[in-house]
């Protein structure tokens, strides 16, 4: 019997008494969830999908908008775009992102592929002036500014950024994935290949297994290769690459596929299970991974050793998070994971317990036990610790997390990495704090419930729903290409029957249902029932382009200490010039354009800010501790307006200048959209 399916109905054995399945559930009806059973996790379901949007309460991507790439940023004390930071909250969110987010997170990940190593490249300035090799990513980029290796510590000694690499990678085929465009796919092959190719230089082919030197794993510069016998640093079998890298595999063979071209899938499959067989010789007798392999047989990261005797806590849940292991592996790790009471002390996952032995550094200061990559939490881990928790259907741990997440949620302090094993923010002398990767947890709580495993040809969908609920409306599209899927289940136990728009779907299995993407409509509505329950139907909202009223001018924003009288108007003359220039664009049959969705965005963004101050005014929204605080977190929605606003009117600016039929037009509209009040 397949050991997923042996393990959810040993849950729903115990979790479901002729008592509780006599009760009437409770409901939730939410923004973007629905449902009856376990109204706690419900509620914090659509807690987490809010903050993927523009929300009165809680901090948002929109908050994170750059306009000088017009793009997101990692935050406003962290100037540009760095892979590992970004990796987790980007997998974990992008089936449920939309346009304009999905143009502003290729437009920060094309500052990683458009700048990556050529063998002639020169980098950031000295003393990060490298000339990487040719298909090397990097640790961070922004506009003309790139890092080949991990800055920190003693860059003079690291690697190149080899797992960065392989999670770029991976980030941008899972993106080209979800967008289903061949020629999209096409394009951006050559830049893929040419990173799957750097890697390869790395692999020992007698052991499939690939060599990485100081500072070439993903959460660098904790890792120092190996400690050769003269006292240097060298190059030792890194687990984490292996995993990412078979990982990205997976989904440039899928890429590959997409564009129609046979021979590089039939190739990049022959290496991705090449590379899955050398796992093996990383693999303890318990079924875990180590953490890495020196060239002369140490293995560092085997629990309780006397020498590097730390458990590593990333190739683990990355093995699990992204089906690099089978579903019997999986178990052995989670449960070597979940004997480590101090790997999870917080309800967030550390990267490592206990402290390094074979860093290069002493675990002082930063370096010290629980501050940063030495047992500190980062959310882009724990966003691929949440994939876990729902793939071995561990909902309780899944939880845990997300309520931690809140607890620095409500206090606008989503910083990261966290200090104090993941109980205290990094930067505490700042009024409120702001990362991307702290998004992560929250993206992957919601991406955990379906998984979501796209294909050339298909998604997949793998529901891990808790227990405790009886009915799940997803309110929110998840994205395939031009199609908008909205999914609902009915009942517990295993897929017993499926419905799409109504009548029946035929392709599923107990554990999970593929949707062909020519089969599917524009508009699809699955609705999955599990166990003995039966279908009850489910409307989904149909899309809506159309923009938020435009709040008022005068005393209704008084509650907005910060905003000025001139800023308030300011910020309101732009409104309704993009809302002019949204309808003109509506009317030219593009409703669905990048740009008509930028500026739905941008008037939301002001919408969002009038929301929050009356929230306050009435009481209905409970302000923060700190007045600085307050202050700083309705200063934060006014900005992200202005900049979200900015920003899309420098870019139509441009298209006055574009040779592209299409810009001209768009720019056109632009200009006629500057008309009187």
């Amino acid at each position: 019997m397949n050991i997923l399916k042996s393990l959810t109905a040993g849950v729903l054995l115990m979790v479901t008494p002729a008592a509780l399945l006599a009760a009437e559930p409770a409901s939730f009806d939410g923004r973007f969830v629905g449902g009856k059973g376990d109204a706690g996790y419900l509620r914090l379901l659509d807690t987490a999908r809010r903050m993927l949007t523009p929300d009165p309460e809680f901090q948002n991507l929109a908050m994170l908008y750059m306009p000088s790439w017009n793009g997101l940023v990692e935050g406003p004390t962290w100037d540009a775009w760095w892979i590992q930071n970004s990796y987790g909250t980007t997998y974990t969110s992008l089936p449920f992102l939309e346009e304009p987010f999905t143009t502003f997170l290729q437009n920060s990940q094309d500052l990683w592929f458009d700048q990556m190593g050529d063998g002639k490249r020169v980098g950031a300035e000295a003393p990060f002036n490298w000339v990487a090799p040719d298909g090397c990513l990097c640790d961070a980029a922004r506009p003309g500014w790139i890092v080949y290796r991990q800055g920190d510590g003693r860059p003079h000694i690291h690697d190149w950024g080899m797992e960065f690499t392989a999670a770029g990678l991976l980030l941008q085929s899972e993106l080209l994935l979800v967008r289903h465009d061949p020629l999209s796919a096409a394009r951006y092959l050559p830049k893929l290949e040419r990173s799957a190719q750097f890697i390869e230089t790395r692999r020992d082919p007698a052991r499939n297994l690939f060599l990485a030197g100081p500072a070439g794993n993903l959460l660098a510069p904790s890792y120092a290769g190996w400690k050769k016998p003269d006292g240097t640093y060298g190059q030792a079998y890194l687990t984490g690459l292996s995993v990412t890298y078979i990982a990205a595999l997976d989904r440039l063979v899928e890429v590959e596929k997409l564009a129609g071209r046979t021979e590089p899938a039939t190739r990049f499959a022959a290496l991705r299970d090449a590379a899955r067989q050398g796992l093996a010789g990383v693999t303890t007798d318990e079924g875990y991974l180590v953490r890495s392999l020196d060239p002369d047989g140490t293995r560092h990261g085997v629990f309780g050793a006397e020498k590097h005797g730390y458990f590593e806590a990333s190739p683990n849940h990355d093995a699990i998070a992204f089906r690099v292991v089978d579903d019997a592996q999986a178990v052995r790790i989670f449960d070597k994971m979940a004997s480590i009471p101090g790997l999870r002390p917080h309800g967030f996952v550390l990267p490592n317990y206990p402290s390094y032995d074979d860093m290069y550094e002493a675990p002082q200061g930063l370096w010290a036990f629980g501050t940063w990559v030495n047992g500190g939490h980062w959310s882009t881990c724990e966003a691929r610790m949440m994939l876990a928790y729902y793939r071995l259907g561990k909902h309780e741990d899944a939880r845990r997390s997300m309520t931690q997440l809140l607890g620095f949620a409500n206090r606008f302090r989503m910083d990261n990495p966290l200090v104090k094993f993941g109980s205290d923010v990094y930067q505490p002398a700042q009024p409120i704090n702001l990362t991307y990767d702290a998004f992560g947890p929250a993206a992957g709580f919601v991406r955990g419930l379906f998984e979501y495993l796209y294909h050339a040809d298909s998604l997949t969908l793998v529901p891990h729903i808790p227990p405790g609920i009886t009915r799940l409306e997803q309110r929110f599209p998840v994205r395939f290409g031009a199609k908008r899927i909205f999914v609902a289940t009915s009942g517990i136990g295993p897929v017993t029957s499926v419905t799409l728009n109504g009548g029946p779907w035929k392709s599923f299995d107990g554990a999970s249902v593929t949707l062909g993407y020519d089969q599917l409509p524009d508009n699809a509505v699955i609705e999955v029932v599990l166990g003995n329950a039966q279908p009850l139907g489910f409307t989904a909202p149909r899309p809506a382009f159309s923009t938020k009223p435009i709040p008022a001018n005068g005393d209704a924003w008084r509650g907005m200490k910060m905003a000025g009288t001139n800023e308030v108007a300011s910020l309101l003359r732009t409104a309704r010039r993009l809302e002019r220039f949204h309808r003109l664009v509506v009317g030219s049959g593009l409703p669905e354009a990048y740009e008509a969705a930028h500026a739905r965005l941008a008037i939301d963004c002001l919408s969002t800010s009038h929301q929050r101050m009356l929230m306050l005014e009435e009481g209905r929204l409970k302000p923060l501790s700190e007045p600085a605080s307050q202050a700083a977190a309705d200063r934060l929605y006014l900005d992200t307006t202005r900049k979200v606003s900015e920003g899309l009117a420098q870019l139509l600016e441009e298209y006055g200048k574009s040779t592209d039929p299409r810009k001209t037009k768009v720019g056109e509209l632009w200009q006629r959209s500057a008309g009187a009040e």
